[in-house]
């Protein structure tokens, strides 16, 4: 095989030029899944005894990402009108990002409203279409029903109260996030006790 064939997810080398094993380099790597978790522990238990807090702050770094993302597709428009390219969609599109930061981190309220409101409309219209189909489905058609019925009651309480749907979505999201930390430092700390063990021995 060429070097130009070979593979470009090959394992790193170790210091004395020999192929480590991708177990072995993960485990020398054990120091960052103990830090992704601990992010994700801090923001699952900020989320979760603060959810308001937290959904603000995610609000906000979706603003900013737009803001970035709509700017980036600015410039691409204009370096492609300069080259002759197709550019319109990319300054509509730039706009529109931008747009959406702004909104997002001048009125995080209603960038929240609308989010919560869209997924509201999104679980009525699933639950509708459950619950047609299963009037034409012959078999286990009430486990059809069941689901569209909780989709529908779902859909109407993000209606009636987007903030409070937006804050329990938040609370959900930190459970996950506790439960993701706890599970990626449990595993960074089994592959450190491992690579220590393998330099012992």
């Amino acid at each position: 095989m060429s070097f130009a064939q070979a593979p470009l997810d090959r394992p790193p080398l170790d210091r004395h030029g020999l192929r480590l094993s991708r177990g072995t380099a993960l485990a020398r790597n054990w120091w960052a899944l103990v830090l992704r978790g601990v992010v994700a522990l801090v923001f699952g238990v900020v989320a979760f005894l603060m959810p308001v807090t937290a959904l603000g702050s995610l609000v906000l770094v979706f603003g900013f990402y737009a803001l970035i993302d709509g700017a980036f597709a600015i410039v691409a428009a204009v370096r492609a009108a300069s080259h002759h390219g197709r550019w319109t969609t990319l300054l509509l599109e730039g706009l529109a990002g931008i747009a959406l930061g702004l909104v997002a981190i001048l009125l995080p309220g209603l960038a929240i409203t609308v989010w919560v409101l869209l997924l509201a409309a999104w679980a009525l219209v699933t639950g509708v279409l459950l619950l047609v189909a299963a009037f034409h489905t012959g078999h286990t058609s009430w486990l059809m029903a069941l689901g569209g019925a909780v989709s529908l009651i779902w859909g109407v309480l993000l209606a009636f109260n987007p903030f409070g749907g937006a804050v329990v979505l938040t609370i959900w999201l930190g459970v996950y996030a506790v439960i993701f930390g706890c599970t990626m430092i449990a595993l960074g700390v089994r592959l450190r006790n491992r690579h220590t063990a393998a330099d012992v021995y």
